[in-house]
């Protein structure tokens, strides 16, 4: 690796994984990083879960007041929320025509396997959710010491560029496009517990919605939360009947911490971006999937030419 450069105006998108080793590290490439962009009057946005945002906004001091925070930890619980703000913060500052930078940490400790593999998913597709002339630098933060061996190695799979404290360079392993293709192609892992099962044609939508809302009524979630997942399985229902054959197949079934409910049809979504960017107030249609990731904590979506499957997770 090599120093990294002081990159003056940038007219294309970097997508860089910051590899560290605890805070201190951390702090040592961030801050410069936001204070060198706030100095230069660039747009910055910080997405971190407040365990680093604090330590991060405290070392500031009031350059902090000119950074755009937003919690990762519930922006980034459903990580398929993330990549709409990228897109949100771009386009409000795409008319300056100057650089922007941002920091986002969708991987910490402690995250759940679903979600260390959606996190994954959408740090691949972030290589092309945004065109290469977007002049925006994003930094996103991996703490080696506290993340597993697959989940670095992962990381250098999605990201075109590496960094530590010191130092800069191509990855040698990233994957661009095709790797985000080949997870979106993967399959999801079989479920832990006793799986119940409905298959369902025209006409079958009310009474999928009892079934939803009977089961899930059985867990600790409450009234609006149960509702709300209600509205998304019978969301994505609706879209096999219209796009996915006519037909589908809805499973339901508990694991440690959560309820599970999972879609699956014949039909194929060749783009592994839906739902991911934020709907104009005046578009008709295409509105569906985008609400299912607003009103689920965790949504996977995978497809193929042979199906599609769509699963959601509510915690309890």
């Amino acid at each position: 690796m090599h120093a990294p450069p002081h990159l003056g105006h940038r007219a294309h998108y970097r997508h860089e994984a910051l590899l560290v080793d605890g805070l201190d590290e951390f702090l040592d490439r961030a801050v410069p990083f936001v204070t060198e962009g706030a100095d230069a009057d660039e747009p910055v946005m910080v997405a971190l879960i407040e365990d680093h945002w604090a330590p991060l906004r405290a070392a500031l001091g009031t350059v902090a007041e000119r950074v755009h925070h937003v919690d990762m930890g519930s922006l980034g619980g459903n990580p398929a929320r993330i990549i709409p703000a990228w897109k949100d913060f771009v386009a409000r500052h795409r008319r300056t025509g100057g650089p922007m930078r941002g920091i986002g940490e969708p991987i910490w400790a402690g995250r759940r396997r679903a979600e260390l593999e959606e996190c994954q998913l959408h740090e691949a597709l972030l290589n092309v959710a945004l065109p290469p002339q977007t002049p925006l630098w994003l930094l996103c933060p991996y703490d080696v010491g506290s993340l597993g061996d697959d989940v670095v190695e992962e990381a250098l799979r999605s990201h075109p560029t590496l960094s530590d404290v010191a130092a800069t360079a191509p990855s040698a392993r990233f994957g661009g496009a095709h790797h985000a293709v080949g997870l979106w192609e993967q399959g999801l892992a079989a479920p832990s517990g006793a799986v119940e099962e409905y298959r369902f044609r025209r006409g079958d939508l009310a009474a999928l919605r009892v079934v939803v809302r009977t089961r899930a009524a059985g867990t600790t979630m409450s009234t609006a939360r149960v509702e709300d997942l209600t509205l998304a399985v019978n969301e994505l229902a609706a879209n096999s009947l219209d796009h996915g054959g006519g037909r589908g197949v809805l499973r339901l079934w508990s694991e440690p911490g959560a309820f599970l409910c999972e879609v699956q049809d014949s039909g194929r979504i060749a783009d592994p971006l839906v739902g991911r960017t934020t709907p104009a107030a005046d578009q008709p249609r295409g509105r569906g999937v985008w609400m299912v990731h607003q009103l689920c904590d965790l949504v996977q979506i995978r497809s193929t030419p042979t199906g599609t499957v769509v699963r959601v997770h509510s915690w309890v």
